[in-house]
C-alpha cells in the first residue's frame, strides 16, 4: 500500500502502479527552483557518520537464529494481509508535516474473491477499491480509472506486507525484541540495508496476528524519516459491511497494459545497491518540456529507482540535488549524457549510481 501525494506509475511487465514515486516532470519543476543549490554542496550536508558504520555492523552481526526467527514474523504479517478480514486506522507523519490519516479495509468474501479499500480520511479524500487484481482509484478533479494490480498501494510498501521474501537479498531481518505498541505486546524487527546504501526500518507486529502495527523510516545517521502508527485495529470473522454495498458492475474498466516491445538502451548503470535489478525500462516524452528521455526502473521488492538518461546538450544545464519527503531528486552530467536520479534513497547512493553509469561498450571513467 502506498499513497504519498504521488504520481500515477505503469510498468510495461504489469508491476503495480505506484502513487509514491516522483516522476521526472514532476520533480523538475521543483529543481528549478533550487538550481542554486550545487550538488557538492548538498553532499557536504550528508556526511558519513559512526551511526553510518554502525549499521553496516548491525548487518553483518544478525545472526541466522535472528533471521530465521524475523522472517517467520514477516510470513505471519503476509500471511495475516492476504488471508483475514480486518480494518486498520492509521496516521502517517513525517517531520514538520501534518499527520495524514488512513483508513484501510481487505476483505475475504464467501467465493473466495478479495476485496481491498484504502481511504485517505483528511481533505476532499482519495479513495482505492481492490477488487482481486484491479484497483479502481478515484481522486478528486480526475477521472476514476483502474489498473491491474495484486495490491493496493498506500502508506505501507506492498512488498512488505505481501511478499517479504523479495527483501532476503538485499536486506538483513532481525528480531530486536518485544514492545508495547497501541495497547498490543508486539515483536520488534529490524531492517537493514546490507550494504548499508539505503534507508533502513523499524517495525513493530502485534504478536497474536502479526499485524504491523507501526513502521518506522530511518536515515544512515538513525534518525527518523517517517512514522507510520496504528492507532485502531479490528480483525473480524466476517467481511466488513462495506464491501457488501460496492457495486463491482460500476468500477472503471481496468486500463489495458502496453504490448509493445522493450526498448534497447545504449547505457547501463554500473552501480546498484544490494539486491537491485532492473524492472522496466521505457522511452517516455516529458510533458513540461517535451524532450524524449530513456527511462529504467530498477527494484528490490521494497525500494523502487528511477533512471532518465538523456543528452547533455538538451539537460538542466546544471546539477542539482534536492530532497522531497523521503525522496532524492539528483541530477547531473555524466560524459555526454544528463542523467537522473529519482527514488528513496540517501543522495550518496544516488549520486554513486548517477556517475556509475557507462554508454556500453565504454569503460566507466
Amino acid at each position: 500500500m502506498k499513497i504519498r501525494n504521488r504520481t500515477l506509475r505503469l510498468a510495461n511487465d504489469g508491476r503495480a502502479y505506484s502513487f509514491r514515486r516522483l516522476t521526472l516532470s514532476c520533480v523538475a519543476a521543483l529543481a528549478m527552483c533550487f538550481a542554486g543549490q550545487s550538488l557538492a554542496q548538498t553532499l557536504q550536508t550528508q556526511p558519513t557518520t559512526s551511526a553510518q558504520q554502525q549499521s553496516g555492523a548491525e548487518s553483518a552481526d544478525a545472526t541466522q537464529q535472528d533471521r530465521l526467527s524475523a522472517s517467520k514474523w514477516l510470513d505471519k504479517l503476509a500471511s495475516t494481509v492476504k488471508n483475514r478480514n480486518f480494518q486498520v486506522s492509521m496516521v502517517r507523519t513525517l517531520s514538520g508535516q501534518e499527520t495524514v490519516p488512513y483508513l484501510w479495509r481487505h476483505a475475504v468474501l464467501e467465493d473466495g474473491t478479495v476485496m481491498e479499500q484504502l481511504n485517505l480520511q483528511n481533505g476532499p479524500g482519495q479513495e482505492q477499491i481492490r477488487v482481486g487484481d484491479v484497483v479502481s482509484v478515484f481522486e478528486p478533479d480526475v477521472q476514476p480509472y483502474s489498473i491491474r494490480s495484486s495490491a493496493i498501494h498506500g502508506p505501507i510498501p506492498p512488498e512488505l506486507l505481501t511478499e517479504p521474501q523479495l527483501l532476503q537479498e538485499g536486506y538483513d531481518v532481525v528480531s530486536v525484541g518485544r514492545a508495547r505498541i497501541s495497547g498490543k505486546t508486539a515483536q520488534q524487527l529490524r531492517i537493514i540495508s546490507r550494504d548499508n546504501s539505503r534507508f533502513s526500518y523499524q517495525l513493530w507486529l502485534d504478536e497474536d496476528t502479526g499485524m504491523l502495527l507501526k513502521l518506522n523510516t530511518l536515515d544512515l545517521q538513525g534518525n527518523v524519516l517517517e512514522q507510520i502508527q496504528v492507532t485502531a485495529l479490528t480483525m473480524t470473522d466476517q467481511p466488513h459491511p462495506y464491501f457488501s454495498r460496492v457495486n463491482q458492475s460500476s468500477l472503471p474498466e481496468a486500463m489495458a497494459m502496453g504490448t509493445t516491445r522493450k526498448p534497447v538502451h545504449n547505457w547501463e548503470v554500473g552501480f546498484l545497491p544490494a539486491g537491485m535489478h532492473e524492472v522496466s525500462s521505457d522511452i517516455r516524452r516529458l510533458a513540461m518540456t517535451g524532450q524524449v528521455v530513456e527511462y529504467k526502473m530498477f527494484s528490490d521488492g521494497l525500494v523502487d529507482i528511477s533512471v532518465y538518461v538523456q543528452p547533455a546538450k538538451n539537460g538542466l544545464g546544471s546539477d542539482i540535488a534536492l530532497r522531497h519527503e523521503l525522496n532524492t531528486f539528483l541530477t547531473l552530467v555524466n560524459g555526454s549524457a544528463q542523467v537522473t536520479v529519482v527514488g528513496e534513497i540517501p543522495l550518496q547512493t544516488a549520486s554513486a549510481m548517477a556517475r556509475s553509469l557507462t554508454m556500453k561498450g565504454q569503460s566507466q571513467p
